[in-house]
């Protein structure tokens, strides 16, 4: 039998390979992975410093261990370099191989800025276990020499906001810069995003918002930032969180024609793709989320689960539709611990936030729409059972 092939080790993949194991335990499963082939989870990347963790203690399974417990074949270091959608074949760097179904679990890349400046390339992001053991390395060269290391983060969205908790509370300098007035300006209504900001100053990160940086140089041997509104920044390493765009290098490189794409890559209720026995799940995909055919990208792990168990269903023979129904972010940061759920951009129309101070000290955001229901909300600190009740009343 031809084997069902995923493309992708990360948390999308292998979560599809959990529970697809579930359903059936023989029937031949392959997974193709650009890098060794490793389990961990990118969440953790964010949180990892100020836990003194190294990035081999992030990486849950080896290559071999998850082989071995999930009864797969893991191809690593394999570059795809094509899909051959009628012949069912995917061409890569050490082969070509037949599969029966076909899986694209590749995630997303980080968005690079058109930074000018002679130190543009030193640039970092972090979004591969990797990338962190390259940020760790460098900034572990700086302690040494000189016991102290200054940060400069460009973006304070999810992951910018992140990293600066994440950083600060290890010891170091932190300075994190924005267009937006105000951080998590994306999710956040105006009075949650206050609180965080109050939280992020008073533990001592510089906050530069309503700006941007216009050019990254070397003087002196220091590495010098300069703001569009002019001030200049000293820092030791520059680290880019401006977000991830959908990896659709995949999609365009099949024939005889290109999997449609909008954001992401386009799949239908089941998460099929374009293209026949062609699915797609995770950071990548572009989730079909409503009967009038309105999708999404959804860059969360609850999606990603939701996603894995449908999917891993219709693989047995079980068509099953994707059923993501809401679920929380919680943004790990604990100097002001917050729980949200984003309105959809057609709830926003029309709709607005309401703000209330809990007897109890948790700062409660709602988001109504213009027919008076519940779509979205931001608390800090976050609470477990306000948390849920508020689910509850946007499932309703």
């Amino acid at each position: 039998m031809k084997p069902i092939i995923i493309i992708g080790s990360g948390m999308a993949g292998i979560s599809l390979v959990r529970e697809f194991r579930k359903l059936d335990g023989n029937s031949p499963v392959m997974i193709i992975t650009a890098d060794e082939g490793g389990f961990y989870a990118k969440p953790n990347l964010s949180n990892a410093f100020a836990q003194k963790k190294l990035a081999s203690q992030l990486r849950a399974q080896t290559a071999s261990e998850v082989a071995e417990q999930l009864r797969v074949s893991v191809i690593q270091n394999a570059k795809v370099l094509s899909i051959d959608a009628e012949r069912q074949t995917i061409t890569t760097s050490v082969g070509a191989f037949e599969y029966r179904r076909l899986v694209l679990a590749v995630g997303a890349n980080a968005i690079q800025l058109p930074i000018a400046g002679n130190a543009k390339e030193k640039i970092l992001s972090i979004n591969h276990i990797d990338d962190y053991q390259v940020f760790r390395n460098q900034l572990g060269a700086i302690v040494s020499e000189h016991k102290s290391a200054r940060i400069a983060i460009l973006g304070a969205g999810l992951i910018g906001c992140e990293f600066a908790d994440d950083l600060i509370g290890a010891g170091f300098e932190v300075d994190l810069i924005d267009p937006n007035q105000r951080p998590l300006a994306a999710l956040l209504p105006e009075a949650i995003s206050s609180h965080l900001q109050n939280a992020f100053v008073n533990k001592g990160v510089k906050m530069h918002l309503g700006t941007t940086a216009v050019d990254i140089n070397t003087v002196d041997g220091h590495t010098s930032i300069r703001l569009a509104n002019q001030e200049m920044i000293n820092c030791d390493i520059v680290l880019s969180a401006v977000g991830l765009r959908p990896n659709l290098q995949l999609a365009q490189l099949c024939t005889p024609r290109p999997i449609e794409v909008d954001r992401g890559i386009l799949v239908d209720a089941f998460g099929e793709t374009s293209a026949k026995h062609i699915f797609a799940l995770g950071d990548c995909a572009q989730y079909t989320i409503n009967a009038d055919g309105s999708s999404a990208v959804m860059p969360y792990i609850a999606p990603i689960l939701s996603a894995a168990r449908s999917i891993a269903k219709t693989l047995n023979g079980d068509a099953t539709p994707i059923d993501i129904k809401p679920s929380a972010v919680i943004v790990k940061t604990p100097s002001c611990p917050i729980a949200l759920i984003v309105p959809s951009t057609q709830d926003l129309n029309g709709g607005s936030w309401s703000y209330e101070l809990q007897a109890d000290q948790i700062h409660v955001s709602r988001f109504i729409n213009k027919a008076g229901k519940l779509r979205g909300f931001a608390m800090t600190p976050q609470d477990a059972k306000l948390r849920t009740k508020l689910i509850n009343e946007i499932s309703d």
